[in-house]
């Protein structure tokens, strides 16, 4: 019994520091915890990719932004953003991206990776860096901020196709400059600034330009967005012209698996040189995308994207008189709510011969691309 006491006394002596430095290691807090106390919020996501193409995207023309690739697997970004919004005071964020699509978001001017020519851009970029002060029903930002323009975004985990629409390497990526939204109510919001022009960190010329937004919520399912920017841009080596653009957005979720979407775009551009003979002109183009999403399972999803793109002055692609049509399909798995694995066929197709064939000779009207995607979000 004497021993029995004993052994009782000396596991008790033992088991005694285990507890309570348990108990302080539960009490130490993770680093999310103490980030969500501080109200800062982290968040990213990495987006690897495999595109194959029937036609050269990578020397050749492309009406793409970022899925340049004839045939290979590419890190397209790992984002990181890291934000302090209060509803009231003030706060800010930041968000980069890292990978290949960096090198085309780059605003003016283009940095050089260390070591290479100024005409390299880094896979690095500061795409948002702004602060910001709340205070009631208006917001005021200032730095460099994304677009209003567009149904599809950067941020490769805001969309659910793998490869952008034309209409979003139609648009601005991102703006510097002063912005405020001043919330109406929980269904209008407005939206109001004035920068540097388009995708320019460093203003190109001594005009600003303007941009206007309202969004709206009419009834819970239905979404609509208008925004327009309006100012002087540089359209030749010695000339700017008057540059105005209008962007109309619209959402409807037909049910809980359902969303269709609709997009329109208007830009216009004076004193462009024309192609054929450099005659000052009011060069304009436009386009329209329509989008459908359907969940067919929790972890089954499609998607679909249709759009036509008028550039009959050749102001964007530089093709006068061309007219474009793409149709995708893009089926996504969703183990998990972090990860995602996509597919996708898309094919494109020009009035005009504009796509590059494999063997270096030759032209086509069409284009067919195959992708995969890993996403993983956290």
């Amino acid at each position: 019994m004497k021993k029995a006491l004993i052994a009782t006394a000396v596991s008790a002596a033992f088991a005694a520091p285990t507890t309570v430095l348990a108990q302080a290691a539960a009490a130490v807090p993770t680093l999310d915890k103490v980030l969500e106390a501080s109200g800062v919020t982290v968040s990213g996501w990495i987006d690897t990719q495999y595109t194959h193409a029937n036609r050269n995207l990578e020397t050749g023309f492309s009406d793409r932004v970022f899925d340049s690739q004839n045939n290979s697997f590419a890190l397209h970004q790992f984002g990181l953003q890291v934000a302090k919004q209060p509803k009231e005071g003030a706060g800010g964020l930041v968000n980069i991206t890292a990978g290949k699509d960096a090198q085309v978001i780059h605003s003016f001017p283009e940095t050089a990776a260390p070591g290479a020519s100024a005409t390299t851009t880094s896979m690095f970029d500061i795409t948002q860096a702004y602060g910001q002060y709340a205070s009631g029903p208006v917001t005021l930002m200032a730095g460099k901020f994304v677009t209003l323009h567009g149904t599809e975004v950067i941020a490769s985990t805001g969309n659910n196709n793998i490869s952008r629409s034309i209409l979003f390497g139609a648009v601005p990526f991102t703006h510097t400059g002063v912005r405020a939204v001043y919330a109406m109510s929980d269904t209008v919001s407005l939206t109001a600034g004035v920068n540097n022009g388009w995708d320019q960190l460093q203003d190109q010329n001594k005009g600003k330009t303007v941009e206007l937004g309202v969004s709206l919520n009419p009834i819970k399912p239905l979404t609509l967005a208008a925004s327009g920017y309006f100012g002087k841009e540089i359209t030749g080596a010695s000339s700017e012209g008057k540059r105005s653009s209008a962007n109309l957005v619209a959402a409807y979720t037909l049910s809980d698996t359902m969303t269709i979407g609709a997009e329109y775009l208007r830009v216009q551009q004076e004193n462009f040189p024309a192609l054929s003979d450099g005659t000052p002109t009011k060069a304009k183009y436009d386009g329209f995308a329509g989008y459908f999403t359907y969940m067919i399972s929790p972890k089954l999803r499609a998607a679909l994207r249709a759009e036509t793109f008028k550039d009959k002055d050749g102001f964007h692609f530089g093709h006068e008189g061309a007219k474009y049509k793409e149709g995708t399909v893009t089926l996504a798995y969703l183990p998990s709510t972090s990860f995602e694995v996509r597919g996708e066929i898309r094919q494109d197709r020009a009035s005009t011969e504009v796509f590059n064939e494999i063997s270096g000779s030759g032209m086509s009207k069409t284009l067919l691309t195959y992708a995969l995607q890993a996403l993983y979000k956290f």
